[in-house]
């Protein structure tokens, strides 16, 4: 018997050169009166608000800037963000920024109300229904935010980060411009492309994995394994960081279509308790895990190297290709000069019993994982990187 799948996508999606313009149009489309605009201080900073804020008065609507986000915010932070939101009376968002930024806006667009906030979606996320359009315009090539229906907050009760999941918060229109990431730090863009690479080929190897998620997990993860070096380390390689921009968005649509495994599982604690940026942490854990999982997906890693390595394939077996796979995104993340070790960030050896613990809560995402994840396993993956 067939197994059942779906994925849901946003309206439309404006990628290229100067992809940013049609800002103007969907807002005078759509008869927005006034916009409220999501971003952050850093963003601001260096220039980048400005290009989506140059669109957004071409089309005569009043503004609003909402910028008082902290990284990795907590529920409480997007709570009080929401709060002003709500008191703007925007009847549109558009949002420019990385996933914290845009996952907040996306939470506003379902709690224009007074009947559940943050928290309440924390325990019944299924109960919100979208309130305003939104628009949402990626400042990095990784999360993937742009287009999934997720949005992960910090909860410091329990040192962990939660995942806030419903449809209603897939976005209406995505703008994906790469002169948005053209001058991209090397660490950021390092950490959000393997926050990619890790959304690829965990979609790829998980227990919900279907051809819908298939086609985009594995095409993504095609052009992050040949790109992301250069759109790393070449600031004028703007091919590269635009199939980076590509990769991302399919790898958001792959979890939306199926879902990320143990990596971003055990990662959550590392942001929730010790504010590790997500990129980082899921590139911390992506080869202990992957390792870990590799008698389960070999075959899928295989069919990845058959798929991904282009000229000569010099691997015949299946056992040589998953070992080639592995080899291969371990290099990727020791090059870009990601940490591989919690010593970094200063998190002490008797905290494991609490890691442990805060990582097995993440259920919904353990249940994907191919290889079942037992509490001493999760120890044992800890234990590598600490």
């Amino acid at each position: 018997m067939l197994k059942e799948y779906n994925l849901k996508m946003p309206h439309a999606v404006y990628g290229g050169g100067n992809a940013i313009g049609n800002i103007t149009a969907i807002i005078q489309n759509c008869r927005a009166k006034r916009v409220a605009m999501f971003t952050d201080k850093g963003i601001e900073g260096c220039g980048l608000f400005a290009l989506p804020e140059e669109a957004v008065k071409a089309s005569g609507a009043d503004y609003y800037v909402l910028d008082d986000l902290p990284a990795e915010p907590s529920y409480k932070a997007v709570q009080k963000l929401v709060d002003q939101f709500k008191a703007s009376s925007a009847d549109l968002i558009v949002a420019c920024g990385g996933g914290s930024v845009m996952d907040a806006a996306k939470l506003a667009s379902v709690l224009v109300t007074d009947q559940y906030g943050v928290k309440e979606l924390l325990d019944k996320p299924g109960q919100a229904q979208k309130c305003v359009p939104i628009i949402l315009i990626p400042t990095t090539a990784g999360t993937g935010a742009e287009v999934t229906p997720n949005a992960i907050v910090a909860v410091p009760e329990k040192n962990l980060k939660v995942g806030i999941v419903n449809e209603n918060m897939i976005a209406d229109y995505v703008i994906l411009d790469a002169r948005m990431i053209k001058n991209l730090p090397r660490k950021i863009a390092a950490a959000t492309g393997v926050d990619a690479l890790a959304h690829c080929i965990e979609c790829f190897t998980s227990n919900k994995a279907n051809p819908f998620s298939d086609l985009y997990a594995l095409e993504g993860l095609d052009l992050i394994l040949n790109n992301i070096m250069d759109a790393c380390n070449d600031p004028e390689a703007m091919e590269a960081k635009n199939r980076m921009q590509i990769a991302a968005y399919y790898g958001g649509l792959a979890i939306t279509a199926s879902g990320t495994t143990a990596v971003h599982a055990l990662s959550y604690p590392l942001g929730g308790k010790y504010h590790i940026a997500h990129g980082v942490s899921n590139a911390i854990l992506l080869a202990p895990v992957m390792r870990f999982n590799e008698p389960e997906c070999r075959e899928r890693f295989a069919v990845a190297y058959d798929r991904c390595v282009h000229g000569e394939k010099t691997c015949v077996t299946v056992e040589e290709k998953s070992a080639y796979m592995l080899a291969w995104m371990e290099k990727i993340v020791k090059d870009l000069d990601i940490p591989t070790s919690l010593k970094e960030f200063g998190v002490p050896a008797e905290d494991l019993d609490g890691l442990v613990e805060a990582g097995m809560q993440v259920k919904r995402l353990l249940v994907n994982n191919m290889r079942q994840v037992t509490p001493e396993d999760a120890r044992a993956l800890y234990l590598e990187i600490l």
